[in-house]
């Protein structure tokens, strides 16, 4: 049986029972099948889609998933002209807790994408979960994956791609670190800061 997602506070996000609707619909979902693989009930949703109810943010990130969008489509926000190339070195490096992160895409987007060092026992113990996927692909040295209970010994050449509601651990598997490409989806929701770390 789905679990059902818990009741959200009244008034804790603007409305979005239009774009609601509406992107049901696009998507050709009738309102059962939608609230079934959005884990509510089609009542629930339709109130949600009439106004009567607001809608929490883990459910509306459960939503965008489900309508194939992000969280800021559903909350109408707009985003401004962005260039769609990344020049050499126009990303500064930042460093958080050991690791270096240069940005590899446009901020902003529903799929972040970054190059990352990892050095040899940073963050090794640091467990994360959080809303989205990943997708990594070793370029140099070595890496340990783990992924709930499984570990995995990614070489230069692996690649991974998970949900990242899994418990997963990121660490270098040799002296020398590791570097890798990273991507992210984290669906632009309040969320987004537990990954990675904030512009300075």
């Amino acid at each position: 049986m789905t679990p059902r997602l818990e009741e959200p506070a009244e008034g804790a996000l603007p409305t979005v029972a239009p774009r609601l609707r509406d992107l049901r619909r696009h998507s050709g979902l009738t309102l059962e099948a939608a609230a079934g693989r959005a884990g509510l009930s089609p009542a629930h949703l339709s109130r949600l889609e009439t106004g009567q109810r607001q809608p929490s943010l883990p459910m509306l990130l459960t939503l965008a998933r489900v309508y194939g969008t992000t969280v800021s489509a559903l909350l109408g926000e707009t985003p401004g002209d962005r260039d769609a190339v990344l020049r050499a070195g126009e990303a500064q490096a930042r460093e958080a807790d050991g690791w270096t992160y240069h940005r590899a895409g446009g901020p902003g987007r529903a799929m972040q994408a970054l190059r990352v060092h990892v050095p040899y026992g940073a963050q090794g113990d640091l467990v994360r979960v959080h809303p989205g996927e990943e997708w990594l692909y070793v370029l140099s040295g070595r890496l340990r994956l783990v992924l709930g209970e499984s570990v995995h010994r990614l070489d230069a050449g692996d690649s991974a791609h998970y949900d990242s509601l899994t418990p997963h651990r990121i660490a270098a598997a040799g002296p020398d670190g590791a570097d890798l490409l990273f991507v992210h989806t984290l669906m632009q929701s309040a969320t987004a800061g537990l990954c990675l770390p904030q512009e300075t």
